[in-house]
């Protein structure tokens, strides 16, 4: 239920928009800037159109389009006029603020990033996305981690981007930080319409949490982005779900209470519960040993999969990219420490 939208806000309630922005051509400062000022613009539109909205979450790709472009001059840092304006327009319109930049990294490629900005102007959580999708993307492997904050009506949210969703260690991990909605931003496009309903469904039901997501939506000339905002219950079912109409904020009051209720009321399918507790039924407590021969791997730096060595695709040369020389540094220290309430 989706309290028709907002419209009915209960006691317990947090009411999200989903804005299905118009996909656009960004390839000077000047259109870098009127963008910026076009997202505050909707960040305006979201209070208008609903005085209950607590928090409105833009798509991935929002301020830059989907070029894939990383001209210096085009990408944003976290003290530049682009974020300041965003904090401004959540300060002037009293709302909570998801947004989309593609960041200066000054020792390589630039970062794919999110915000969440409170309606004081600051940054509650900055996210670099960890799984850029390749081939296609140029983008920097985050380093940040998965981090959750408490946000409006002291929701813990997690934010994860595009192709993080399609890997449900991504979700399972903002859940295991206690987020109990998870934004999923993206610019997809419409052959990965089907997986992306599919994921969003599954990433809810998987974490008994409530997923909230979101793509760019309409054309630049060049490429077509497909809208389809989708909040999804933590049962998995579909609460509100939107079409291709550009500039559209689908809204949806949600209820993160009931995800506490059922994280510790649920026996059958506590999927988060039970996963680190099998078969408590038969030996006491559950069985708690890791049995996962990937996670082993993974952690031990070596992880290959069977086919590994047949894998043909493994830089970002069909799409145009010179194979990169440098290695991964690795994770550093978030400089937004999330409310520690999270």
């Amino acid at each position: 239920m989706s309290g028709l939208g907002g419209l009915n806000k209960s006691p317990n309630g947090v009411v999200v928009g989903l804005v299905q922005m118009q996909l656009p051509l960004v390839e000077t400062p000047s259109q870098l800037a009127a963008q910026t000022q076009r997202i505050c613009q909707m960040v305006g539109k979201a209070r208008r159109n609903l005085s209950t909205m607590d928090l409105v979450v833009f798509p991935e790709y929002a301020l830059h389009g989907l070029s894939m472009r990383t001209a210096p001059e085009l990408m944003v840092t976290l003290d530049g006029p682009e974020v300041a304006a965003f904090k401004a327009a959540c300060v002037q319109h009293r709302i909570w603020g998801c947004f989309s930049i593609m960041e200066t990294n000054p020792g390589g490629n630039p970062y794919n990033s999110g915000l969440i900005i409170d309606d004081q102007g600051e940054i509650a959580l900055y996210y670099r996305k960890l799984h850029p999708w390749v081939p296609v993307e140029p983008w920097e492997p985050g380093n940040l981690g998965v981090p959750v904050c408490v946000g409006p009506r002291g929701v813990k949210l997690g934010l994860i981007i595009c192709h993080d969703g399609m890997f449900p260690e991504m979700a399972r991990e903002a859940a295991y930080r206690g987020a109990e909605i998870i934004l999923r931003t993206a610019g997809y496009t419409a052959p990965i319409r089907h997986a992306w309903q599919i994921t969003n469904q599954a990433n809810a039901f998987q974490n008994l949490a409530i997923t909230a997501s979101v793509c760019m939506c309409g054309s630049d000339g060049s490429v077509d982005s497909m809208g389809e905002a989708m909040f999804c219950n933590f049962d998995g079912t579909i609460i509100a779900q939107g079409g291709g109409r550009i500039d559209e904020i689908i809204s949806a009051e949600l209820r993160p209470d009931l995800v506490r209720e059922a994280r510790v009321g649920w026996g059958v399918e506590n999927n988060p519960y039970q996963l680190g507790h099998r078969g408590y039924v038969a030996v006491a407590g559950g069985a708690m040993d890791c049995p996962y021969t990937f996670m082993h791997d993974m952690v031990a730096g070596s992880l290959r999969w069977p086919w590994e060595d047949q894998v043909q695709v493994t830089d970002g040369s069909p799409c145009g990219f010179a194979p990169p020389t440098r290695e991964y540094v690795g994770a550093e220290p978030n400089p937004v420490v999330p409310d520690p309430g999270a």
